[in-house]
């Protein structure tokens, strides 16, 4: 049985990558800030860790109380939809931390493990916002970051016997919609060939695969989801 490690595994994409891995017979740790209402509490493969992103200094620490990891899923991510021109520096220090300094780390110290067996699996969850811009400056420049950063690892960590990928979809019907104004969620669906957003399964089963099943051959790519509004 592989091991994976799903940060945000609690909710929305998160948790549909959890109930993906679950199925498919992968141990999955689950690390979050809370599991309020979370489903598999009990589930005898599931194991919960409370842990705030923010704490980089802590992550390797972190990674070196756990089991090895075969599949790391960096999934957990934040927006704030502030305007660039009042955007207070403490948010701006969290949003990076955690849609790009967090995921890093954690590569890093998991990548270690992979090393040494000369295999595993990363995906990224990174945003159609990192390829076309986005009113969030921070969350556009984090997630290109993190697009960027799964290409670069896929070159170092590649040789390793490491295939590392990243997912780009455009808004998807989670929790974070919420900060998106009215008539930017108008917008977006009007630019959709579906005329709505995407569902957090649809979003999970393209990074389960990329996580599973989908071939070696496929590394330091940035698989688009965004059912036509960012056609290249």
């Amino acid at each position: 049985m592989k091991t994976a490690l799903v940060t945000g595994g609690n909710k929305g994409i998160g948790l549909a990558l959890t109930r993906y891995l679950l199925q498919r017979n992968h141990h999955v740790i689950v690390l979050a800030r809370d599991f309020a209402d979370f489903d598999y509490v009990d589930h005898t493969d599931v194991t919960m860790v409370e842990y705030d992103l923010n704490d980089i200094a802590g992550i390797p620490a972190l990674i070196a109380s756990l089991q090895p990891i075969d599949v790391l899923i960096n999934n957990a991510g934040i927006m704030l939809s502030l305007p660039y021109d009042d955007y207070p520096q403490d948010k701006i220090d969290q949003i990076m931390k955690i849609n790009i300094e967090a995921p890093i780390a954690l590569i890093r110290e998991v990548s270690k493990h992979m090393i040494a067996q000369q295999s595993g699996r990363i995906v990224n969850n990174a945003s159609i916002a990192g390829q076309i811009g986005h009113p969030d400056i921070w969350y556009g420049i984090s997630k290109a970051g993190l697009i960027n950063a799964t290409k670069s690892f896929a070159k170092l960590l590649g040789p390793e016997g490491i295939v590392i990928n990243a997912v780009a979809a455009s808004p998807v019907d989670t929790e974070m919609l919420a900060v998106i104004p009215e008539h930017r969620k108008m917008m977006f669906k009007q630019s959709t060939v579906a005329g709505r957003f995407a569902e957090p399964q649809e979003v999970a089963e393209a990074m389960g695969w990329l996580a599973t099943e989908s071939p070696d051959y496929i590394n330091g790519s940035c698989i688009d989801i965004n059912n036509g509004s960012y056609l290249r």
